[in-house]
């Protein structure tokens, strides 16, 4: 198969002398066959035909003509030339502005144009700029706090291992240890790649209409262990028994499971489990009976790898928030008038 050839780029100056030549070619031209047209017709007047003298004195105008349309042409493209290159500057300016984004710079420039097209597509940039460099710098401290968390364990595990290689710790004691720090380990792994998954739920998963009551009691059964561990009831508070809602059903339970998981870690007695529809949202809420938030902790509850007192990796409050706002809501963590923490995840319907 033949390889076709690229097409040769033009700059839009030369695009905009081509056209304004062209009208100016054709204008002049169709003016000069109106002048000759106008002269012919002149020429036989009920049969007289003019002399040479009058010969000549038709052809000064057309000398004149000529001389003024070329002229006129001449002026013409000056003028066009340098109007293309103002049109054009600007728009060089914005294009070596979005080749130093692709480099890394994410600085607003302070450009200022008066034209609104060039004004609005340099807002744009400077816009996408900004959220860019936002961007660039949440992954700079992700990876930072992502392998600061992972190299903790890997150091216990390294520590301890070695410690029974030269026999300097009991076998036992240690492997318990090391069995720990793997599992926080591998569960740190998977908030990782759990977190990263989600980002694209546009294209990794699909939305059906699920209970979101029967799913939130589902989620309940599964952790009923370690709730009857710390001697912990759950509670459900629903208004109806069934409350339909059209979402991504494996992130939305990831998300009560994590609220979940959170509140056994604090609750004294029991956890409050309600799901209730108001006019435009739905409240998924989870609340304890424990101390409650921190006032300090609280700004920071959702941020990744925020970990307050008996925190476990981080990462799982920021899971809720990204799929809250994935589905176009979002959580709010606050403490009840008895003390507990209370957290909820409002579910815009649409």
């Amino acid at each position: 198969m033949k390889t076709p050839q690229p097409r040769k780029k033009v700059k839009i100056r030369q695009r905009i002398l081509a056209a304004f030549s062209a009208v100016l070619f054709f204008s002049f031209a169709l003016t000069w066959v109106i002048f000759s047209v106008v002269l012919n017709l002149l020429r036989p007047i009920d049969g007289y035909y003019p002399t040479y003298e009058h010969y000549g004195l038709l052809g000064r105008p057309a000398i004149a003509l000529i001389g003024s349309i070329g002229i006129m042409f001449v002026v013409a493209m000056v003028v066009t030339y340098f109007l293309a290159k103002s049109f054009t500057r600007p728009i060089e300016k914005l294009g070596k502005f979005a080749q130093s984004i692709g480099q890394g710079n994410f600085e607003p420039n302070t450009f200022e144009f008066n034209e609104e097209e060039l004004s609005k597509l340099n807002a744009a940039l400077n816009m996408s700029a900004k959220q860019l460099g936002v961007y660039d710098n949440e992954q700079k401290t992700f990876f930072q706090n992502a392998s600061h968390e992972l190299r903790t364990p890997l150091m216990s595990i390294k520590c301890y291992a070695e410690g029974i290689s030269f026999g300097l710790m009991d076998p036992k004691q240690a492997s318990e240890t090391i069995l720990q720090e793997t599992n926080k380990l591998s569960e740190l792994v998977a908030d990782l790649l759990y977190i990263s998954k989600i980002d694209n739920i546009s294209t990794a998963y699909s939305m059906i209409e699920t209970d979101l009551v029967s799913l939130m009691k589902d989620c309940a059964m599964r952790q009923q262990p370690m709730a009857d561990k710390g001697q912990i009831s759950f509670v459900f508070d629903f208004d109806k028994d069934v409350m339909l809602y059209k979402c991504v059903q494996e992130l939305i339970s990831r998300t009560v499971d994590n609220l979940i998981s959170n509140a056994l870690r604090y609750a004294s007695s029991e956890v409050v489990l309600s799901c209730r529809k108001k006019s435009n949202h739905i409240e998924v809420c989870v609340s304890d009976d424990g101390q409650g938030v921190d006032s300090v902790v609280l700004p920071h509850v959702f941020e990744r790898f925020y970990k307050g007192n008996g925190g476990n990796t981080g990462i799982g409050m920021a899971i809720v928030k990204s799929i809250a706002e994935q589905h176009g809501g979002h959580v709010m963590a606050e403490n009840s008038n008895s003390g507990g923490a209370v957290f909820t995840v409002i579910l815009p319907i649409t």
